[in-house]
């Protein structure tokens, strides 16, 4: 049965050229333009949550409310992973794509979509950073 399940997620990965977009961010940030932060941001991270998640989800046709709502399940500075398995491996995954000095002023937020249809879509994880100028932003979505 695991074998299966194992087929079924992968064999679509083999045809589907999009969904290897979310193998790595784009464009690292440019660390010269991040503000530090702290976990003493974490109010202000929640509330920019509440256009940053509408623009780096978007809508999908067959489930057009799917992203309207969540719930948040980590919302933390990448330092502060370290220690919780689960969470720092995300803090590996940062400093391998743009290296430990961006990951260290970057957040991890880890999302649950209560509408979602099923697990693959019900879970989201994104990378944030403040920049001096713009503010919060994704740099980087994984699911």
């Amino acid at each position: 049965m695991k074998m299966l399940y194992i087929l079924i997620m992968t064999i679509p990965m083999l045809f589907f050229g999009s969904i290897q977009g979310y193998a790595q961010p784009k464009e690292c940030p440019v660390l010269s333009e991040l503000e530090k932060t702290s976990i003493k941001d974490k109010k202000e991270v929640i509330k920019a949550l509440n256009t940053l998640i509408p623009k780096t989800y978007g809508k999908l046709d067959e489930f057009p409310d799917i992203y309207t709502k969540w719930n948040v399940v980590t919302a933390k500075p990448f330092p502060k992973t370290v220690g919780n398995k689960d969470e720092e491996d995300y803090f590996g995954m940062a400093k391998t794509f743009c290296g430990k000095e961006i990951a260290e002023k970057s957040w991890l937020v880890r999302l649950d979509f209560p509408k979602a249809p099923g697990a693959n879509l019900a879970q989201g994880q994104i990378f944030l950073a403040k920049s001096k100028e713009k503010g919060w932003f994704v740099w980087f979505r994984y699911h």
